[in-house]
């Protein structure tokens, strides 16, 4: 980047697509989108690389593709995780409190985490994340921020995020290969819902899905913190597959076919409507009722969000989402998810996509597909202290990153 802590690279490498979101720091603290890129996914499967060169050709091609569209220089990225390989669990810690006068200090609370994430792992395992819960004071529990409290005795419930340290350190291979390094990783549920959900959802406890190519990654909110989290091993991708066998019809095209007509609610489909449908080896297309494509996608559609109100009756949070179900990513595009995901919860739901941020690229991220990666710029700007640089510097800086951008290939 042209300038390190002014400029904040999100990169989300999912199954389908590579997705690059490049937010400028502001004089006055605030985060304008000024780039945006992506490419085809390839050699990703479900989170996991299985094809090294193959994924660093996809996430090459969609940061030039952003640093094009940003007239910046990127060398640096926060990079979001998912798959099945990643794991999370609560755990709390407990310390008694130092100090004479029983005063609890960010030095307690910071041991008190330790305490917390000092859990055993198997082997080939690697914390990703530790994210208070709450506080207890003694018997006084619920407490979000104990510092400047009295007491003897100070406890932390803790979400922990676990990974494979296979999976992880190879995922960041492919983005060193690509020419950039990684700063930081952040769990997937954790980028999204930073630009997605509200403070009052968090309170008031809230389901966040996100649906990618490959998996359908989830996280529960209640009391303004991270409770649960979890990976279904289903995604958009299944049902481009169940379209392609069940209609006869090469998967590129029944890919377009779903982006294009696809609805998971044949309710909202008029019997009376066709569809013109691809056929294999160079037969004519055929017409076909678009309902008749509804049938195949519906079945998917709630065998998702059935596995997925298992989950979260079996966690114990059924009775805790008051503020009911949003859905984000690339994958609750599809028409009618929501009016399904309304039938299996008996929860309101709605649709999450990044608003509320500025720059010239703003209103291009206001789509459930770039909820992961607006989410890691917006997180990492909230979680970073920053001074903010002369506006000519930055003024200058944005220059020169074009010219390098435009010329780069001449030198």
């Amino acid at each position: 980047m042209a300038h390190r802590e002014r400029y904040l690279v999100g990169l989300d490498v999912g199954t389908s697509l590579v997705t690059v979101v490049v937010g400028e720091l502001m004089s006055s603290g605030t985060l304008d989108i000024i780039g945006i890129g992506s490419a085809e996914a390839k050699g990703i499967r479900r989170g996991i690389v299985n094809h090294v060169e193959s994924a660093a050709d996809s996430i090459r091609a969609a940061l030039e593709d952003a640093e094009l569209r940003a007239g910046v220089e990127i060398d640096s990225v926060h990079l979001a995780l998912s798959g099945a390989h990643v794991k999370a669990f609560n755990s709390r810690g407990v310390v008694a409190v130092a100090g004479r006068n029983r005063e609890i200090t960010r030095d307690d609370v910071k041991r008190a985490i330790d305490a917390a994430r000092a859990v055993a792992l198997p082997a080939g395992r690697e914390i990703l994340h530790v994210l208070p819960q709450d506080f207890v004071v003694d018997d006084q529990d619920g407490i979000p921020a104990p510092v400047g409290m009295t007491g003897s005795r100070l406890e932390v419930n803790v979400h922990v995020v676990t990974g494979s340290s296979s999976a992880m350190q190879n995922m960041v291979a492919c983005v060193n290969r690509a020419g950039v390094e990684v700063i930081d990783t952040v769990l997937v549920q954790l980028a999204s819902s930073e630009s997605v959900l509200t403070a009052d959802e968090k309170e008031l406890g809230v389901c966040l899905v996100d649906i990618g190519g490959g998996t359908t990654d989830f996280a529960i909110f209640e009391r303004g913190s991270l409770w649960h989290t979890g990976v279904l091993a289903i995604g958009g991708d299944h049902f481009t597959n169940d379209v392609a066998v069940g209609l006869r019809m090469p998967i590129p095209e029944a890919e377009k076919l779903k982006r294009r007509v696809g609805c998971a609610h044949s309710r909202l489909v008029s019997p009376d409507e066709t569809i013109e449908v691809a056929s294999i080896a160079g037969r004519r297309p055929r017409t076909m009722s678009r309902r008749m494509l509804a049938d195949i996608l519906q079945p998917r559609a709630e065998e998702i969000f059935q596995h997925l109100w298992d989950e979260i009756r079996r966690a114990g949070y059924e009775s805790s989402l008051n503020a009911g179900i949003v859905l984000t990513g690339g994958g609750s595009l599809l028409e009618g998810m929501a009016e399904i995901a309304e039938e299996i919860f008996s929860l309101p739901v709605r649709h999450g996509a990044p608003e509320h941020f500025g720059g010239g690229l703003a209103d291009h991220v206001s789509s459930p597909a770039y909820a992961c990666a607006v989410g890691l710029v917006s997180y990492t700007h909230r979680h970073t202290p920053f001074e903010p640089e002369p506006a000519a510097a930055g003024a200058f800086g944005r220059i020169a990153g074009r010219l390098r951008t435009l010329f780069k290939d001449f030198f």
